[in-house]
């Protein structure tokens, strides 16, 4: 008998019911279906009014990726597997075949994350209809292949929850709204326990929708405060963490003055410069964006 694993799908989600519709249409469309389907809105308001036919379950949470996404690991005691997906990405429909034999193949492995065909964080987003057109252009066999990576790329990754339960593994609440890099910081408390991989054939498409994004200078002041905790914490290297906000805070101030139509270049700066003058004055944290959001 073919060996399988019992796999969940969670989706934390925020200010997009009829993004989500079309993702969850898309998991509906998977060859290989998941056994739940565990979703985590910030409110009842970011639910669509109707749902594909999944097996669906319902959790709740405090608004904040973090913390939705625990709420999701909570629910999912007698799973193998979590596929944790923005509501934004968009997966092949092989996406959780490929995630089954892979993590059978892979014993050793704790997380992986996909290959994506396109990503829309870096533009102005992909549209629903183009994300569907670039995933049926895709259908050509890929050569499947795993390897190391640094960290999670959080719109599509996979998570071995024995790891999780046996060492009581969390996304860091510290890291509050959007919670920049807590894919990161996940996948570093996971890496002395598995391996953190990136595999050819898992692959998707993640539309960067900007609705329900952080604010700019919420968001810039996370470009700061969010590296310099994870790397006071021990889950991120001063390097990585270095490289990371030298290269926002100058795409940020070469920007600001021309910036594109869909990124607040000038607010990311100033949170970027409240976020410096907070750490010379020994003020700096992650949380500090709730006082800012007031």
């Amino acid at each position: 008998m073919t060996r399988t694993l019992k796999i969940a799908v969670g989706i934390a989600t925020k200010g997009r019911p009829e993004l989500l519709f079309a993702t969850l249409q898309r998991v509906a469309a998977q060859t290989r279906a998941p056994d739940a389907v565990i979703l985590c809105p910030a409110s009842a308001a970011d639910l669509p009014r109707v749902m594909p036919a999944l097996p669906c379950r319902v959790v709740s949470a405090p608004t904040g990726l973090p913390a939705q996404r625990n709420a999701i690991l909570d629910a999912l005691a007698d799973f193998d597997l979590v596929v944790f997906f923005d509501d934004d990405f968009f997966p092949r429909d092989d996406y959780l075949l490929q995630v089954e034999s892979t993590m059978i193949a892979r014993p050793a492995a704790g997380i992986v994350r996909g290959t994506l065909i396109a990503d829309g964080i870096h533009g102005p987003g992909i549209a629903p209809v183009e994300a569907l057109e670039l995933l049926s252009r895709d259908r050509a066999p890929v050569v499947p292949r795993l390897d190391p990576t640094y960290g999670a790329y959080g719109c599509n990754f996979v998570v071995r929850l024995d790891i999780v339960r046996a060492h009581g593994l969390r996304f860091d609440e510290a890291l509050p709204l959007y919670g920049w890099q807590e894919d990161i910081d996940f996948s570093r408390q996971v890496a002395p326990y598995g391996e953190i991989l990136v595999a050819t054939g898992l692959r998707g498409v993640h539309l960067g929708a900007k609705a329900g994004r952080t604010s700019g200078l919420l968001f810039g002041y996370s470009q700061v405060a969010n590296p310099v905790y994870l790397v006071r914490k021990g889950t991120m290297s001063t390097r990585y963490a270095r490289r990371l906000m030298l290269r926002n805070l100058a795409s940020n101030a070469v920007r600001a003055g021309w910036p594109e139509s869909h990124i607040d270049r000038a607010g990311r700066l100033r949170g970027n410069a409240l976020a410096l003058v907070d750490w010379m004055r020994g003020r700096l944290h992650p949380r500090r964006i709730l006082e800012l959001a007031r």
